[in-house]
């Protein structure tokens, strides 16, 4: 075990703390969150979706939702509509991810594991992981839309139709009712 590769490892994943979420800029967004703070909800909504579902271990959804989106440290947010002229974009963001981990080989092959099965959804937990972050983005596209931001509509509904699980489903539809509004505590 290299501690200077470890320590470096932290230090690049601190790049996901500076990196915007890039796609709420195409609805007028000036200022969306980092990738770290999407990580982070997105990770605890995991945890949520996976007690809901009764998965037997949250914990590793929770670390699956956390490294999920890694590959950003050394690639940027890649929105949706941009990934569509960029060849590959998922076997640019493998090999990031892979030569990330190298350097920290005691846990490479599980945090690649949790990346490659939440990304493809190869297992319910990738499906709860995946979930996770899609979920966390439908709130955040709430929110916006609570704050005035009509583009933001469509984007949250869009986000119902790759949702797989029953309870994700269920919290989607209940954030329509409730809205941000902090009033509703």
């Amino acid at each position: 075990m290299n501690i200077k590769s470890i320590a470096n490892f932290i230090f690049e994943l601190g790049q996901l703390k500076r990196i915007k979420h890039e796609g709420w800029r195409i609805i007028g967004v000036d200022n969306p969150e980092t990738v770290a703070a999407h990580c982070l909800r997105a990770a605890q909504i995991g945890y949520i979706l996976a007690v809901m579902e009764e998965y037997e271990n949250p914990y590793e959804v929770v670390t699956a939702v956390t490294f999920k989106d890694i590959g950003e440290c050394r690639l940027g947010d890649i929105h949706r509509t941009a990934s569509r002229y960029i060849k590959n974009v998922k076997k640019f963001e493998e090999k990031a991810i892979t030569e990330q981990l190298t350097e920290v080989s005691f846990m490479k092959d599980d945090i690649y594991r949790l990346w490659n099965e939440t990304d493809f959804r190869t297992t319910k937990m990738g499906n709860i992981a995946k979930d996770a972050n899609m979920l966390e983005m439908a709130f955040t596209a709430q929110e916006l839309v609570d704050q005035g931001n009509v583009g933001a509509l469509q984007w949250r509904d869009n986000f119902k139709t790759v949702l797989k699980t029953k309870s994700a489903l269920e919290l989607f539809e209940e954030l329509r009712v409730v809205g941000s509004n902090i009033n509703n505590l």
